[in-house]
């Protein structure tokens, strides 16, 4: 079994990467700042070399000041910057109102330069459009992608949360080499795309791939979230109604585990990782034992059976949708 998997013309990244922005972002407060560069250089060292960050990833420390997640990432790889693959993000300003897109060309530039200060680093080995700009053209961000790897600034550019349509007409002008988009077992309305990055070749980094967590099998209906900083805390599968409708899914999980001397965990990334070789899951933790386990799941083999056996399972699954957010019972 490959230990490795290329992305574009030459990243070669871990089978698991690491999503680093649940130490700054989203799932409670912040990491302390040396815990958090402490646990970064520790997924190194225990195997991992595909970091994901973003320049909107932050959040309020306990003393006021902003973390900023780009800067834990930089700082935890500064003296292994050569044996790593960093990818961060632009286009996305979060707002009490939601999300701002802001994909237009000098908005770009400035980012890139954010970027590459935050992190200490000369060039972005993976830049990501992190989400589309309905008011700028696919070509428009292209061909700046394309000026920036002329110029040593990224290495190769990605899209997060693309359509089939965006992606190829980006593609057009300056090849993608892989797409973010949530991908997991409960959420696979991306499937449909396959086709298109096998015909393109574009790896598919999948975030959320345990489905924020709930696919551990560590939490249960009684399960609470700050409301404030813990995006799990609006999210459907995380509701009576969630957990009723993937009990069947988890048991299933659970028995295989067993069998496989794994966890429910690692079956759900081995499920994406041996159904298809251009699969790159990058689970978050901020738990030294969970990222131990999550890169684990790169040595659970599953067979086209197995995989099918689930599939089959999760085909007859009616399961909440993300974006409805129904309240918590």
């Amino acid at each position: 079994m490959e230990n490795t998997r290329i992305i574009g013309d030459g990243l070669e990244v871990t089978r698991v990467g690491l999503g680093c922005m649940g130490f700054s972002h989203a799932y409670g407060a912040p990491t302390e700042k040396s815990e958090a560069v402490t646990m970064i250089r520790k997924a190194y060292d225990m195997g991992y070399n595909f970091f994901d960050t973003a320049e909107c990833y932050t959040g309020t420390n306990a003393d006021g000041s902003t973390s900023f997640n780009e800067e834990l990432v930089g700082e935890a790889l500064k003296d292994v910057r050569n044996k790593v693959v960093i990818a961060t993000k632009f286009g996305v300003q979060h707002s009490p109102t939601g999300l701002l897109m802001d994909s237009r060309p000098e908005t770009i530039r400035k980012a890139v330069e954010g970027s590459l200060s935050r992190l200490g680093i000369e060039t972005i080995d993976l830049y990501y459009q992190h989400r589309i700009d309905p008011k700028v053209e696919p070509e428009t961000v292209a061909e700046l992608m394309k000026e920036l790897i002329a110029e040593g600034k990224i290495r190769a550019w990605g899209i997060s949360e693309t359509t089939e349509e965006y992606l190829r007409r980006a593609h057009a002008v300056c090849p993608v080499a892989a797409i973010q988009n949530r991908y997991s077992m409960l959420a696979r309305e991306h499937e449909k795309i396959f086709p298109v990055l096998e015909e393109l070749s574009v790896t598919f980094v999948a975030f959320s791939p345990l489905g924020n967590g709930f696919l551990t099998g560590k939490y249960d209906a009684t399960s609470t979230f700050d409301e404030g900083t813990d995006f799990r805390s609006h999210m459907p599968q995380y509701t009576e109604e969630g957990f009723k409708a993937a009990e069947e899914l988890m048991k299933l999980l659970n028995r295989m585990a067993e069998e496989k001397q794994a966890t429910s965990g690692q079956i759900s990334l081995a499920w994406m990782l041996c159904k298809k070789p251009y699969i790159v899951p990058i689970p978050g933790s901020r738990k030294e034992e969970r990222l131990k386990e999550n890169l684990g799941a790169k040595d659970v083999v599953l067979t086209a059976e197995e995989i099918a056996g689930i599939d089959t399972l999760l085909d007859k699954m009616v399961l909440p949708v993300y974006g409805q957010n129904p309240a918590r019972k």
